[in-house]
């Protein structure tokens, strides 16, 4: 019976193994096909790392380049010649804006920082960029209402510019003639500890030129 069952035994694992063999040669291109996609595209993947590597050091070097030149004019027309992907074309178009210096100029660049700040699809902080640019552009870009309302915005807690826009939104109501309003959001700035010194000075002295005076503000150490 030990015979018997041992010649079972070989005979079985014989089977079990041109069974593998042919199942091997059936299908085992599948397995090197696998291989060849894993490595075709982990060599990809690093390929296409550094083609994104080197066209992003290849547009920081032109944005570098143009800022550099000496005359607005040039550092202008530099950065409108920049071919911009498409993560760094908003980039391009506030540093293009900050260029301008003739009427016409002044009128291309609010059409585009208008279209910043209106675009959904961009990140917070490029359209909130865009929009305290326009403001800071005053009204050769926007409306005094316009501005307001933008300004407004950016001033809610919470946003990154809130501290610059509170300052822009104050000089706007004291453009308006709104004093009562000025006075108040101006005495809030300079008597918040989140406001930086130049900012609580800034507000100080605009509440005194309004008529109130260092003694009625809660300055502590900050006193300007």
């Amino acid at each position: 019976m030990s015979n018997t069952d041992s010649f079972i035994d070989e005979v079985t694992e014989d089977l079990r193994r041109d069974k593998l063999f042919a199942t091997y040669r059936r299908y085992g291109w599948i397995a090197g096909l696998l291989v060849v996609v894993i490595v075709g595209g982990a060599a990809f993947n690093e390929w296409n790392r550094a083609q994104n590597r080197a066209a992003a050091e290849a547009f920081g070097d032109e944005v570098f380049t143009a800022l550099e030149m000496g005359d607005d004019a040039e550092r202008l027309a530099a950065l409108q010649a920049i071919e911009a992907p498409d993560d760094g074309g908003p980039l391009v178009t506030l540093l293009a804006a900050a260029e301008a210096t003739t009427a016409e100029e002044f009128d291309t660049a609010a059409a585009a920082l208008r279209a910043l700040a209106d675009n959904p699809e961009l990140p917070l902080v490029y359209r909130d960029l865009a929009n305290l640019r326009l403001v800071l552009m005053g009204s050769v870009a926007l409306g005094p209402e316009d501005r307001l309302a933008r300004i407004e915005a950016l001033s809610t807690p919470g946003g990154a510019f809130r501290q610059i826009a509170r300052e822009q939104q104050a000089l706007l109501f004291i453009e308006q003639g709104e004093k009562d309003a000025a006075m108040e959001l101006l005495t809030a700035i300079a008597e918040d500890a989140s406001s930086t010194s130049g900012q609580r000075q800034r507000a100080a002295q605009l509440v005194v030129s309004l008529g109130g005076s260092f003694e009625d503000l809660n300055l502590g150490q900050s006193n300007p």
